[in-house]
This record gives C-alpha cells, sequence and structure tokens, in this order.
C-alpha cells in the first residue's frame, strides 16, 4: 500500500440516494480536484480557504455531469490529517461514477478498505484502537453497541493501557540501566515501589479481561436459543418478539427442521433469537439432525428459554413433574447457563391452574405467544440476565477479541515479572519479560504496529472509511 500518493472513494453508502460523499485524500487532493470543478463564485479551489464549502458544478471539458457542493481541508487538519477534498454531490450511481471516473484521470488512485483510517492513524490524528473502534461504530446496530464504540473512540481502556506502559517502560528503563553497572551492584527501580506498580498492572488487567465476555456479547448480540418439545409454540414465540411472520408455524409437529435466527433490540441492548427444531425421539433423519443442531445452538447460546405446553397439561395430563424432569435435565447439561421456564399458550388456561403453575414451578412464567400476553414480561426477564452495570458507569469495556488476546498475553508476561520478582531474579533476567509485556500493551495502541497486523485489521473496513 503506497501511502504518498491521493486517494479517492465514495464515503457514502454505495447505491442510490439523495445525497453522495467522495472523499479524496492525499498531498495533490486539491491539486487534482481544482481542474474538474467550477465554483459559481469563480475562484479556483487552489485558492479557497481551509475548512470552507464552495458550491459549484462538476465538469468533464465542457460538459457539466452534477452541481456539487465541496469541503476543503488543508493541510493536517483533516479526518486523514493530510489535504482532503469532499464532493456532495447528487446520489445517483451513474455521476458518483463520473466523478470519481474524472478524478481517477487527473491522477488519483482508487482508495482500499480502510485507507483513510489507516492514513488517520499513521498520521496521528487517532491510536489504533480508535481506527479499529471506527468499523464498530459503523457497524453497531443497537444503543449498547454503539455507546461502547463510542466509548472506544473515545480512547477507552486504550489511554488506561497506555499510561500503564509509560509506568511500566519508566521502570524498565531504570533496571535497563542497572545492567550498565552491573559491576558496581547497583540498584537504580526501587523494588517496592515497582512491586506496587506489578500489583496495580495485574489488577488492571484482570478486571479488563473479565469485562470481555460481556462486551462480545453487547456487542456481537446475546444468543437466546429457544428449546422444547415439538408444536409447543416456538416459532410462534419467535414471530411475536420480532413482530413479523419470521418462522412457519403449523400445528403439524416438526415443522422447525433447521434452526432460524434474527435479531432485534431490547431496552438497547442486542439479542440473536434462535428458534430450534423440537426435541422428541424420532426416526426421521433429517428431523434428527434438526434436533442434534438444537443442542449445538443450546451450547453456544448465552441464554436458554425453554417451552412447554401449557393446554397440554390441562388436556392431556402432561404433569408438572415431568416437565420439572426436563427442566433438570437441561440444568445438569448445561450448568450455570441461564434458563427460563416458559407455560405457553396460558390464554386458554384458568385462574385456578395459573396458581397451581406458579406454585410448583415458582420460577415459571405465564405467556401467550399467539396472544402476545406475558412477551413483555419476557423481555424484561431476559435484560435481567445482563451485566449491564459497567455499560451504565462507563467503565471501560473490551470487545475486540485482538485486544483481548493482547491482554491475556501482557498478563502472562507481567504474572512472570512478578513471580521473578518473588524469587528475586537480577534485572537482565526481569528485563526479558517487561520488554514482552510492553510489546504487547503497545500492539493495542498501535505503538508497536507491524505491516502484516495493519493490513489485516484495515482490511475490514469499508471502501471509503
Amino acid at each position: 500500500m503506497i501511502l504518498e500518493d491521493t486517494i479517492v472513494a465514495l464515503a457514502s453508502a454505495p447505491g442510490s440516494g439523495a445525497i453522495a460523499l467522495i472523499r479524496v485524500s492525499g498531498p495533490d487532493a486539491i491539486h487534482f480536484t481544482a481542474p474538474v470543478f467550477e465554483a459559481r463564485n469563480k475562484v479556483s479551489l487552489n485558492d479557497q480557504a481551509s475548512h470552507t464549502l464552495q458550491l459549484g458544478f462538476i465538469k468533464k471539458d465542457q460538459r457539466i455531469i452534477d452541481e456539487s457542493l465541496v469541503s476543503v481541508f488543508r493541510g493536517t487538519r483533516s479526518y486523514t490529517g493530510e489535504p482532503t477534498v469532499e464532493i456532495s454531490c447528487h446520489g445517483s450511481p451513474f455521476i458518483q461514477q463520473e466523478i470519481i471516473n474524472l478524478l481517477l484521470q487527473q491522477g488519483c488512485r482508487a482508495a482500499q478498505a480502510g485507507e483513510f483510517t489507516l492514513r488517520a492513524f499513521l498520521n496521528g490524528k487517532m491510536e489504533l484502537s480508535q481506527a479499529e473502534a471506527v468499523a464498530d461504530l459503523i457497524a453497531s446496530d443497537n444503543a449498547a453497541s454503539h455507546q461502547l464504540a463510542m466509548q472506544q473512540m473515545r480512547g477507552g481502556f486504550a489511554t488506561e493501557i497506555k499510561n500503564l506502559r509509560q509506568e511500566l517502560l519508566n521502570f524498565a528503563s531504570l533496571i535497563e540501566l542497572e545492567l550498565d553497572f552491573s559491576e558496581e551492584d547497583v540498584e537504580f527501580a526501587n523494588r517496592d515501589q515497582f512491586q506496587a506498580l506489578i500489583l496495580k498492572i495485574q489488577k488492571t488487567l484482570s478486571r479488563l479481561i473479565d469485562s470481555f465476555a460481556v462486551g462480545n456479547v453487547l456487542k456481537n448480540g446475546i444468543p437466546v436459543a429457544i428449546v422444547g418439545e415439538p408444536n409447543v409454540g416456538k416459532s410462534t414465540l419467535l414471530n411475536s418478539l420480532l413482530n413479523e411472520d419470521r418462522a412457519i408455524v403449523s400445528a403439524i409437529a416438526g415443522t422447525t427442521r433447521d434452526t432460524i435466527e434474527d435479531e432485534i433490540s431490547i431496552g438497547g441492548i442486542g439479542f440473536r433469537f434462535i428458534d430450534t427444531a423440537g426435541i422428541r425421539e424420532t426416526n426421521d433423519e433429517i428431523e434428527g439432525l434438526g434436533i442434534k443442531k438444537t443442542f449445538q445452538k443450546m451450547e453456544q447460546a448465552q441464554i436458554v428459554v425453554y417451552l412447554f405446553d401449557a393446554q397440554k397439561v390441562k388436556n392431556e395430563n402432561l404433569s408438572l413433574q415431568q416437565i420439572r424432569t426436563e427442566v433438570e435435565k437441561i440444568k445438569n447439561q448445561f450448568p450455570g447457563k441461564p434458563l427460563l421456564i416458559i407455560a405457553n399458550k396460558t390464554d386458554v388456561l384458568d385462574e385456578s391452574l395459573k396458581v397451581e403453575f406458579s406454585q410448583a414451578l415458582p420460577e415459571v412464567l405465564l405467556l401467550s405467544a399467539k396472544e402476545k400476553e406475558g412477551v413483555e414480561l419476557l423481555e424484561e426477564k431476559l435484560l435481567q440476565f445482563v451485566n449491564t452495570g459497567a455499560l451504565k458507569s462507563n467503565d471501560a469495556i473490551v470487545t475486540n477479541s485482538r485486544h483481548y488476546d493482547a491482554l491475556l498475553k501482557a498478563q502472562q508476561e507481567i504474572n512472570n515479572v512478578q513471580e521473578g520478582l518473588n524469587m528475586g531474579l537480577t534485572g537482565d533476567l526481569l528485563a526479558i519479560d517487561i520488554r514482552e509485556a510492553l510489546y504487547h500493551f503497545g500492539s493495542i495502541s498501535g505503538e508497536v504496529s507491524p505491516d502484516d497486523l495493519l493490513g489485516n485489521i484495515f482490511a475490514n473496513f469499508c471502501i471509503g472509511k
């Protein structure tokens, strides 16, 4: 990737729309755009002041392609930290491509995925973790994921790590200095203060690593498996939650042969609901594969919702003890996994039977998916399973698996330093683990950033960002 030339790309979403934005960035951004833009005030773009808007015409020779609004950003005062021009044109795909082709002919190069943000990082406009948060912000589809991305763009936990890294670096420098005076047996780094710093770093790393469990599900949506015997209303419940006919509903048992997934936002948190095949003994090979997949989805889910048919208790002599037995099987198979027990089709029950249900299974939730009775209560129960305390208090939360991996490796090296201090190891041996810890800290903020790492990160961005 050449980073000294001038690049161009569509910065808004592809396709038709009212307005489209084309971004040009690089040393010749203004110089390449000026010949194809004629301002209404007749002043050349080369003479326009920074951070100004000009209305005019994009022209190919003497043919007007579009009337557009052009923004000029000179010097380093731009998103990318280099001269930038942004063209707001009408959103016809034909107009967009015509303008981009004009700029390519002037000498621009088509930008690669994430290249604008990569330049912003390399030009010191943001740290690497903040640059990665840009992609998360674009992908956010609920309030929680949006808040996490915004928190990360403002620095998030990376600022905390950067400060700890600097403190560790200061001690590392003193320990390295001791090596130059090894024959004099002097000690520049106060070991008690160093011990206190290591404990502080360990505590911070442990907190951040633990936060990943919450951050990951908040960012990607919390998977919820809806399980139960065939024809208890699992698909109807999914449709009620989504407010649309997403799954086929039929009185014929075993209609759902495969899993159906969809995501909705409840209280600003993304939940990914999984409608599964009914669990029962079957000789049908295809249905059997569906049931096998049901157990796989239960394993992957953060929350399991178990449904049973309340009508069967009323009309078919299904005992509450049988239901309790099935619930215990799930609890034993997936210990520690949150489980919600739902009695569905309760709209046909009289009040006395509802009381009996509540007494026999105190944790049961009475619901009618068909009539959408009790669905709001179910949503409230689901939210109770989500640890949003850190989110509400604006604590630092780790959501990126690369950062999580770097923190785990840094934690291991810091633990090695702690063991070395306890064993009274010499400075040269401590320095080895300290350097490794500093490397992993630096990889989060971008102070250590191999080319292959950057290429892998920014390849996942969209073109134009």
